[in-house]
C-alpha cells in the first residue's frame, strides 16, 4: 500500500504540463493571434538587434583605423598571385 501511494506515474506529470488548446472558437483565434504578435515582436526586435550589432562592427572598425596612416602604393604594380597551368594533353585523334 505505502509503495503504490508514492509511485512515479509519467502519464499524470505529462498531462499537467501538455498544452492544451481551449474549446470555445473564440478563445482560440484570441490566443492565436496573441502568438502570432509575439512571434512578430520578437523577429521585430531580432532584426533591430542584429543591424545595430553590425553598425557597431563597422563603426569599431572605422575608429580604430582612424588614426593610422595610409600606405601609398604606386599605381602601375599589380600585386596578385599566379600559377603556371600546363596546356593538357590531348590524345592524337586519327
Amino acid at each position: 500500500m505505502f509503495a503504490n501511494s508514492f509511485r512515479f506515474d509519467s502519464s499524470r506529470l505529462r498531462s499537467a504540463f501538455a498544452p492544451r488548446k481551449p474549446r470555445h472558437p473564440l478563445l482560440r483565434l484570441v490566443f492565436g493571434l496573441v502568438g502570432l504578435a509575439l512571434l512578430c515582436l520578437l523577429v521585430f526586435f531580432s532584426v533591430f538587434v542584429g543591424a545595430a550589432m553590425i553598425i557597431a562592427g563597422v563603426a569599431w572598425k572605422l575608429l580604430s583605423q582612424r588614426g593610422k596612416p595610409v600606405a601609398t602604393r604606386d599605381a602601375r604594380v599589380v600585386e596578385g598571385e599566379f600559377r603556371v597551368v600546363r596546356k593538357p594533353v590531348l590524345p592524337l585523334s586519327h
